[in-house]
């Protein structure tokens, strides 16, 4: 059975954050993958749904939240998930997201540790340093075409796999990619805002940081996981879980799996 999904808007010091929510229980904190928003998270809010509520945010600018006009950080996003909390009267929740959303869940674990209780990565990104950084995003962007104006231009599936098929699941369809298309076009141009946020993001200090029961999800083709020691390292208690077969936004092609990971661990 298909779990109903709920909207609403919570008022924030990033104007008002729209949310999804799904289930009800124990409550956890979805963060998303960079240029996208809370739409790709359904099928997780879904899985996790039949013993947890499940509600994912769409970040400043992106989604059906306020458009801002100044630079966030990662610690923005996650001030932004715990005033969603707050307009929503949760006083401790668990934490998970993708990509820039495990960035996301690490500044909340190390931010707010009378918030959150444990935390689950999926796919954590890592820059070894600034010139990697830009590298890596200058090399994104080659593949994220834009219109005469600078606004993003829609994809077909052809297209990411040719040339970008390290940020695409295993098993990609047009509508998925009609719905990252869609999402951007929502974000416009201030669609870099997120990676430029993960770019200044210490990941390394804040995994020291963090202090509560971590656990890391990588698929096993995922582009970052060789960094998956180094990472674990900084955070000795956190455990490191390998989904096989698995590469990028596995929140979406492996909803099921990461749902069955997150809850055996939460």
């Amino acid at each position: 059975m298909t779990l109903p999904i709920e909207r609403g808007l919570a008022k924030t010091f990033a104007g008002h954050i729209h949310w999804r929510a799904c289930g009800s229980g124990p409550v956890v904190m979805v963060s998303h993958i960079n240029q996208q928003s809370s739409a790709l998270m359904v099928e997780l809010l879904q899985a996790l749904g039949p013993h947890f509520r499940a509600i994912a945010i769409d970040y400043p600018s992106h989604g059906h939240s306020d458009h801002i006009d100044w630079q966030p950080r990662i610690e923005d996003y996650a001030r932004a998930v715990v005033e969603t909390m707050d307009s929503l009267g949760i006083e401790r929740a668990f934490a998970l997201g993708e990509a820039v959303g495990a960035a996301v869940s690490i500044a909340l674990g190390a931010g707010w540790p009378q918030r959150i209780d444990k935390v689950a990565l999926v796919n954590t990104p890592y820059f070894t340093d600034a010139d990697t950084a830009t590298r890596d995003i200058a090399d994104i962007a080659k593949v994220r075409p834009t219109d005469a104006t600078g606004f993003p231009a829609p994809r077909s599936i052809e297209f990411l796999l040719q040339n970008d098929p390290e940020h695409a699941p295993m098993q990609p369809s047009q509508s998925w990619m009609d719905r990252i298309n869609t999402a951007q076009f929502e974000i416009g141009r201030d669609r870099w805002q997120a990676m430029r946020a993960l770019a200044r993001f210490d990941t390394l200090d804040g995994m020291a940081a963090l202090r509560c029961p971590t656990l890391m999800l990588y698929g096993e083709h995922f582009i970052y996981g060789r960094h998956r020691a180094l990472l674990q390292a900084k955070c000795p208690q956190a455990q490191v879980e390998i989904v096989p077969g698995g590469r990028f936004c596995m929140s979406w092609e492996r909803a099921q799996d990461i749902a069955g990971h997150a809850h055996a661990f939460f």
